[in-house]
């Protein structure tokens, strides 16, 4: 089989990650990007304050480690470990809640820096073509014809594509183009919060806080969070509501806001880099969207935020697309190996016939979307724990109890955040076992305390022998309560 070509559609984490895989199977990759190449320097602001920072974990590094131990490893020499929660309550105090009973961490990382080190390693990689200011326009999805924009020199142009890769976002253009021919089901939702980011300043030349937690300001219906850069600054996220949003009009608003909910941030930021950022920085949407199928037959294929953007509290969002990438890697190796004589041991991808390639897309998109649907679901429970579970005690018994739990019988019992964050188990099956987990842990519970009360029961019972005044108080007064309790009920009878 001769050259075939894949178009990539955003040049983004996904498309840029995507575009290295395909480059490694064999596969000639045109990468279109609508925005100029975020690496010039002049070039850098179109990243910086546009998205909230980045965790990357397991999911996240198992893709790129697939691809390559060494790019792997560079990433993790650019990222802050973060072991745990910081909960600052109002009163100043300070709570750390790590993250596992192991000390596994999750990892805070810079968007430009991630996406710069991906392009590099695309644009290094053999048969990849980046081309930035060029806009998808249109696909003949069964032809292959891609029309691309380019947006320096106002023309138009149109490449042929064996396979159409959408890796734009969550108002994906691809998306749109597949929707009609697939009979996608596809359902998009804003939730009723927003975000404005503001950057705390090293202090002295250190970090200002903890650099090793993602710290919290809980305040219920809203909360700001930091988390560490490698230069030693905080990038710090306000959520709330967008109707508190509207209430803040001037600077002195802003600052008063942070000095009755924030007064620690307040002063490590400080009063006039709050007013700055808050009037500087644009205030983003938070939504989520579900559909399916992600495919159309061989044809094109939706990744990352294209096919289930979802809101960024369970940190999730760049790591479930990475393994979006791998996933579909691993079927289409999988289609091919079942399909190729048992002496040939070549991993090219870009040998599957159409029909194979039609297959594996298919794989994909059955075993993706359940996944997917999933951790967009526990993405946005975990904004309420984040924002108001995280300080109450019925969570921290919880967390305490399957902390113990876990550390005893470490493959039986494993808590929703340490499947979900340092795990690959798939996040419809995490979904599942944690319910299983959570319904033997109450009947335990239960259980436990029934047997408590029983064996309470005996002991009284036993103490209270030989005492016949006691014995005969109690009776009266269970006699008193029987009485009571028949007048009660017919009394609601009537």
């Amino acid at each position: 089989m001769g050259e075939r070509t894949v178009v990539i559609v955003g040049g983004g984490l996904v498309g840029s990650l995507s575009a290295c895989y395909f480059a490694k199977r064999g596969w000639s990759v045109i990468l279109f990007e609508k925005r100029p190449d975020v690496r010039l320097p002049e070039n850098t602001d179109l990243v910086e304050h546009r998205s909230i920072n980045l965790a990357i974990s397991e999911r996240g590094f198992s893709a790129l480690r697939r691809l390559d131990a060494g790019l792997e490893k560079r990433v993790k020499q650019a990222v802050v470990p973060m072991n745990g929660r910081m909960v600052h309550t109002l009163d100043g105090s300070q709570m750390s809640q790590a993250y596992d009973v192991f000390g596994k961490h999750i990892n805070s990382v810079g968007r430009s820096a991630l996406i710069q080190l991906l392009l590099d390693e695309a644009e290094t990689s053999p048969g990849v073509s980046l081309r930035f200011c060029h806009e998808f326009v249109s696909a003949d999805l069964d032809s292959g014809a891609v029309t691309i924009a380019n947006l320096e020199n106002k023309g138009i142009a149109t490449v042929h594509a064996d396979l159409i890769v959408g890796a734009d976002g969550a108002h994906s253009k691809v998306r749109r183009q597949m929707m009609p021919r697939t009979m996608m089901n596809y359902s998009q939702t804003y939730i009723e919060h927003g975000y404005c980011e503001f950057a705390m300043a090293p202090r002295d030349g250190e970090f200002a806080m903890d650099p090793n937690h993602l710290h919290i300001w809980p305040r219920g219906s809203f909360m700001l969070i930091a988390l560490p850069n490698p230069d030693k600054s905080f990038t710090c996220t306000l959520f709330m509501p967008w109707s508190r949003f509207d209430a803040i009009k001037t600077g002195d608003d802003i600052v008063a806001f942070f000095r009755s909910n924030f007064p620690d941030a307040l002063q490590l930021i400080g009063e006039a880099a709050v007013r700055f950022e808050y009037t500087a920085n644009p205030k983003g949407s938070l939504m989520y969207l579900k559909c399916t199928p992600y495919t159309y037959k061989g044809k094109a294929v939706i990744l990352g935020d294209a096919a289930h953007a979802m809101v960024p509290f369970y940190g999730q969002g760049m790591n479930c697309g990475f393994e979006d990438v791998e996933s579909l890697d691993r079927i289409m190796l999988d289609v091919l190996n079942r399909n190729r004589a048992q002496d040939d041991s070549s991993n090219r991808t870009v040998l599957l016939t159409d029909d194979q390639l039609a297959t594996a897309l298919s794989e994909y998109s059955a075993s993706r979307t359940e996944d997917a649907s999933a951790i967009v679901d526990l993405a946005l429970e975990n904004y309420v724990e984040m924002r108001a579970k995280v300080v109450s005690y019925t969570y921290l018994l919880r967390k305490h109890l399957e902390g113990f739990l876990h550390r005893m019988f470490p493959r039986s019992i494993i808590p929703l955040y340490t499947m979900v964050s340092f795990t690959s188990i798939p996040y419809s099956t995490v979904v599942r076992r944690w319910q299983r987990q959570t319904d033997w842990i109450q009947r335990s519970i239960k259980a436990a305390a029934i047997a408590l009360s029983i064996g309470a029961g005996v002991i009284f019972i036993r103490a209270m022998r030989g005492n016949a005044s006691t014995a005969h108080f109690i009776t009266r007064v269970a006699r008193l309560l029987s009485r009571q309790t028949s007048t009660a009920t017919t009394t609601i009878t009537a």
